[in-house]
């Protein structure tokens, strides 16, 4: 219910507004208000291949949450029917519209968005909310794990209410059933997240204690809540949340992702894969604080019964006061892939960034090889068409490379960093792109699935559709050179961070030098294996979505020509850790 096209600012500056589906839209899962309070039976589905509730759950329908500014947002809340006690809440804050109750998850757009056909009609989803459908296989979740009644990227009340919490769905302002125009994170989400939690802290069955929950927006939005200090909020768990807009998805490196930012538009759809959470860890000023990075999708990991087991022991120690032992957690588990190998899980580790990390310096040397010693006498350059069309599958002409083999097995543990010096005769600016590959003993290049085969319903790497989601293929960075000015007070000695306030444009010919930050990735490399680093005018990612395809267009032309050696020590900085 978010106004029409107009005219909005802040502190004078003019915020773009767009229309939202219409609530009489035939696809916009729009079902009009009902606000009731119903008990859904032990065992109730909500149709046959669907997960049943293990105890009897009340339902409070459209429950009205009201905001300081008279605004009154909506929530569905699923509470245990058969308690004597109050029970915590765990609010799952979202934009794609609460409890699954709509007609259909997305699902009459699934096929199109994935193949790519006439994708301009996913844009009525908008309004309804998304679905597991999205993605080939449904990341490895099958309808019948999930009671259909859990809001997109949420916990599943069918699983906690059998725990003895409340699961309260919001729909964020401007969503669905809620009042008002739709805000893009930031202070205004968190103090309406600040009200609704001291108003769910409020209700009969409350217990006083509120936690917020979920996956990629879900977990972005938490980090306004909580700076908000709701007295009542007892802890939070952000799970796999960017927390800088402009640097980890909209901008990257002074590189705007337009295809997708105008996908996202028209479309309500939202990144997959954020450093977000490391950095939030990162600079959370006290102790109480874990990390945790895992082997698999983030849809997939949060509905397997490890994970769950995990956070409830977390939430049963920090809302219902339960004594058990999980401050002797590890502060930081890292899981380390192995591409398409089982991964090693939950290596312990006292923080992050790990005190045991060897930073290791790899030049970039003649042979197309990463040498770790340097010469001053080997000198040369490489070149590729920084302007060639690119498609992002992973086949994408117009690359160098450069490779190491590994005398034994060694593991990266964090982010990397590439220093290159690079000039273009044709412009005078250049967008770059590094990524870290893995290859086998052989050479050949690999990709990580990111869910077991067997549980995407396929027997082979080949039948993977080639999107981020579902394939890894290693940690990356994006630097527009002319964004190369450091950010004094936001880098730190293992990560670097641009400043992106002024412009440096480069005489054509010129030769420059460009620190690249590469993203943290934990991969292990056996005996023989190697790692080659590519550098590129054009993503080398996998799109996010099969409509992405051939979408990323840069501002590059002519050729970029890569210096190494003597003056111009280009070279790749890798974080190895021994395990």
């Amino acid at each position: 219910m978010a106004s029409s096209r107009g005219v909005f600012s802040v502190g004078g500056i003019e915020v773009a507004q767009t229309k939202i589906s219409p609530i009489d839209d035939p696809h916009a899962n729009y079902n009009g208000l009902n606000p009731s309070s119903t008990t859904l039976p032990k065992g109730h589905k909500k149709d046959p291949s669907r997960r049943g509730f293990e105890v009897a759950t009340i339902w409070d329908r459209d429950v009205e949450v009201p905001m300081r500014d008279g605004i009154v947002l909506r929530a569905d809340v699923f509470r245990p029917a058969d308690v004597n006690e109050k029970v915590p809440a765990l609010i799952a804050w979202s934009p794609y519209g609460k409890s699954g109750t709509g007609k259909s998850p997305c699902g009459h757009v699934a096929a199109k968005l994935l193949s790519g056909a006439n994708h301009s009609l996913v844009s009525h989803s908008r309004a309804g909310f998304l679905g597991l459908d999205l993605v080939p296989g449904r990341v490895g979740i099958p309808k019948s794990m999930l009671s259909g009644f859990e809001s997109f990227e949420a916990p599943d009340p069918a699983e906690w209410t059998a725990h003895g919490y409340a699961v309260v769905n919001v729909d964020a302002r401007g969503i669905f059933k809620s009042e008002g125009n739709q805000r893009w994170n930031g202070t205004a989400e968190g103090r309406d997240g600040y009200d609704a939690v001291e108003f769910i802290a409020s209700l009969p069955w409350c217990n006083g204690h509120v936690a917020l929950i979920g996956v990629s927006w879900l977990a972005m939005a938490q980090w306004h809540i909580a700076a908000e200090r709701p007295p009542h909020l007892s802890c939070i768990l952000p799970l796999e949340g960017l927390s800088d807009m402009y640097r980890e998805s909209l901008c990257r490196g002074g590189v705007p992702y337009l295809p997708f930012w105008h996908f996202l538009r028209d479309h309500g759809l939202y990144g997959l894969h954020t450093v977000g959470s490391i950095r939030g860890f990162e600079d959370i000023p006290h102790n109480k604080k874990w990390l945790r990075l895992h082997p698999t999708q983030e849809w997939h990991d949060l509905y397997q019964k490890e994970t769950t087991d995990d956070l409830k022991k977390y939430l049963d120690f920090y809302t219902r006061g339960i004594k058990n032992d999980w401050e002797k957690t590890p502060k930081v588990r890292i899981s380390v892939i192995r591409y398409n190998q089982p991964p090693t899980k939950n290596v312990p580790f006292s923080t992050w960034p790990i005190p045991q990390t060897e930073y290791k310096t790899l030049w970039l040397s003649g042979g197309q090889s990463l040498k770790d010693i340097y010469s001053t006498a080997e000198t040369g350059e490489v070149s590729y068409q920084s302007d060639a069309p690119a498609e992002q599958v992973d086949n994408d002409p117009e690359f160098v490379e450069f490779t190491y083999s590994f005398a034994e097995k060694s593991t990266i543990i964090g982010p990397s960093k590439a220093v290159l010096y690079m000039s273009c005769t044709d412009h005078d600016d250049m967008d770059i792109f590094v990524i870290i590959r893995k290859a086998d003993k052989n050479g050949k290049i690999l990709q990580n699935i990111n869910i077991p085969l067997n549980e995407l319903g396929v027997t082979s790497e080949q039948e993977v559709q080639d999107i981020n989601s579902l394939k890894y293929i290693g940690p990356s960075g994006i630097l527009r050179a002319s964004h190369r000015a450091l950010d004094p007070k936001l880098s730190k000695p293992h990560w670097l961070a641009h400043d992106h306030r002024q412009e440096q444009k480069i005489p054509p010919g010129h030769i420059v030098k460009l620190e690249i930050g590469i993203w943290p990735a934990a991969i292990q490399f056996e005996a023989g294996e190697k790692l080659v680093f590519r550098v590129a005018g054009h993503q080398m990612t996998l799109a996010e979505f099969t409509p992405l395809r051939g979408q990323f267009h840069t501002g590059n032309k002519g050729k970029h020509t890569l210096h190494f050696g003597g003056q111009y020590d280009s070279h790749l900085v890798v974080s190895f850790v021994p395990i």
